[in-house]
């Protein structure tokens, strides 16, 4: 008898490639699917950050330190977890990535970094490999959430911005800077040629600047301008309120004594007229100072920040932006109040605090001219004496209660352009951190009887500014012969400085191989405390009047910096500005000496 099989055991029985059924196929893709997903689901769990921190190495250790970070909490409410960061969305990419973790599980089973010592001991290890695959790929996973296109300048700080835009130019990408953001920083244990090594651009991630951005920038800029003039004489109207008010406090303490004078007997004489320090005519030099344009500036405490320390990537973040070119004010122009609180209180550069020291003074700048001589006037409100605890008696220089420091430089001095003064700062001056401990024992042909002062790099045939292989930063003792000084003389490498003392003293001098002062030359200045504000006023000839003077010429700017040594300071406990430039009737200069 004929036996037939059903329409459904016939079809499944039927052959369909390389000899297999068609019950066999669909058996197969049923196992496929299970498998897929499964494997999927596998892929998935450990994608979490709870996957992640299940090894108690993790969670108690870099899960630890991820919390309350802005990758954890954010005013955004976006939450990044461990894979976000560490694990590629791209398939092939992810399973690459899985592989490679099975690295991570045979370490676990040694038990390499199974407590915090030994996590401890091996995490510059793991974060180099992180940082090197990051650096690979574009920083990949950063740009899922940080993607450049999207990026508003608007919404970030002066220096983030600026330092996104050179990224875009440069080729350099997310990683380079953004070392330890979201677990302890180990960065600043790489020497500094790793750091450049691994912070160095790739041409092939240099891309166009988005058009959004530069938008974005140009309004910057536009609102910028608008507030910045809004500060100034926000600044301005508040300054003669307080003058005002201290004057009219003053005159009620003047008529009260003058009623108690009339009262007694007359002693016989005048009283002496009151005197300005350093002062040959009258207050000012006779200028009418309310015409002169005014800029507020903010000076800072800079402590043991020398200039090979701003070149130095684990010190000084800037310093990559700052070596392709940028100049400090770039970023951080409106952050000098903060940066100087920052360093006066210890948390940075400064080994040996002083209580009560303002980190930073706000000063009004002016500038004139009248076509022979140059104008510089300077007007900041006194503050209040903060015994220095490691100096008996508790002031540095007791003879002078301000000294005022101006400098001037063209381009032709390295850094000047972008530092203004800082170049003469080094880390071997004296009460810096590498100040010799005999430098008269040397045999240089210098002036130490003030330990090690100012000098620039030119000057010397070399200055470590890196510190590689342990080596010792500046250059104080690599003094180059006399022929090749005058020759970098002659080339107008050297900075112009000029000095006022409250003790009365005005001094004329420069800086090329040390600081060199002298009472030399046409230069004046005077100042004197009013109404609880200093005010100081400078007279240079705009021709050079002497060697090491810079000549001032129309149409050009000049770099220029300034300094206060307040409250009888001295060294380098004083504050300081950025690097501004200085020019005559022009409005390219951000300190403009207007003719009158």
């Amino acid at each position: 008898m004929q036996h037939h099989q059903s329409p459904i055991k016939a079809l499944l029985s039927r052959k369909v490639i390389f000899g297999a059924t068609l019950g066999g196929a669909v058996a197969f893709m049923i196992l496929g699917v299970i498998l897929w997903g499964g494997f999927n689901w596998g892929m998935e769990i450990t994608n979490t950050t709870e996957f992640c921190i299940s090894c108690h190495e993790m969670e108690e250790n870099v899960y630890a330190e991820y919390k309350g970070t802005i990758h954890d909490a954010n005013r955004s409410g976006v939450r990044a977890g461990c894979p976000d960061c560490h694990v590629p969305r791209p398939w092939v990419h992810k399973i690459v990535r899985k592989i490679r973790a099975s690295n991570e599980i045979f370490h676990k089973i040694l038990g390499t970094v199974d407590t915090p010592e030994k996590f401890d001991a091996h995490r510059l290890t793991m974060a180099k490999r992180v940082w090197a695959a990051m650096k690979y790929t574009d920083s990949r996973e950063c740009r899922n959430c940080h993607d450049w296109d999207t990026m508003n300048p608007e919404d970030q700080k002066p220096r983030a911005r600026q330092q996104h835009l050179n990224a875009m130019r440069n080729g350099n990408t997310c990683i380079d800077c953004h070392k330890g953001i979201a677990h302890e920083p180990v960065h600043d244990q790489l020497s500094e040629k790793e750091m450049e090594k691994l912070s160095a651009p790739i041409h092939a991630y240099k891309r166009e600047v988005p058009e959004s951005f530069t938008a974005a920038m140009e309004r910057i800029a536009l609102a910028d301008a608008k507030a910045e003039a809004l500060r100034q004489e926000e600044a301005k109207k508040e300054r003669e309120r307080r003058i005002a008010a201290k004057q009219a406090e003053q005159a009620r303490i003047d008529a009260a004594v003058a009623e108690a004078l009339a009262a007694q007997p007359t002693q016989g004489g005048d009283a002496p007229p009151a005197t300005v320090a350093g002062a040959t005519q009258s207050r000012g030099f006779g200028l009418d100072w309310s015409a002169a344009p005014e800029r507020l500036i903010t000076l800072f405490y800079p402590g043991q920040a020398s200039m090979e320390w701003t070149l130095v990537g684990k010190y000084h973040g800037g310093s990559r932006p700052f070596q392709a070119g940028d100049r400090c004010v770039t970023c951080h122009d409106k952050e000098t109040a903060a940066m100087g609180q920052k360093i006066v209180t210890g948390e940075k550069a400064e080994p040996t605090p002083i209580p009560g020291k303002p980190g930073s003074i706000p000063v009004t700048v002016q500038a004139a001219h009248d076509g022979d001589n140059l104008y510089l006037r300077f007007q900041w409100e006194a503050g209040e004496h903060a015994p220095v605890p490691f100096v008996d008696g508790g002031k540095m220089d007791p003879t002078n209660q301000i000294k005022v420091a101006a400098m001037f430089a063209t381009d032709e001095v390295e850094y000047a352009s972008q530092a203004g003064c800082w170049g003469t700062c080094h880390h071997d001056l004296r009460s810096m951190p590498e100040h010799p401990e005999d430098p008269v024992g040397s045999g240089l042909a210098l002036d130490f009887s003030a330990g090690v002062t100012k000098y620039l790099k030119e000057s010397r045939t070399h200055v470590e500014e890196k510190g590689r292989r342990g080596k010792t930063l500046g250059g104080w003792d690599q003094l180059k012969e006399g022929d090749a000084l005058a020759k970098e003389m002659a080339a107008g490498h050297y900075m112009d400085l000029l000095r006022w003392s409250s003790g009365g003293r005005s001094e004329n001098g420069h800086v090329l191989e040390q600081r060199v002062m002298t009472d030399q030359g046409a230069f004046e200045a005077q100042g004197w405390q009013e109404a609880g504000y200093w005010t100081v006023v400078m007279k240079r000839p705009l021709k050079a009047d002497q060697p090491g003077d810079v000549a001032i010429e129309a149409g050009r700017l000049y770099n220029f910096g300034f300094a206060i040594h307040d409250d009888y300071s001295d060294a380098r406990f004083h504050h300081v500005s950025l690097g501004y430039k200085l020019g005559l009737d022009s409005q390219d200069a951000e300190v403009n000496a207007v003719a009158q």
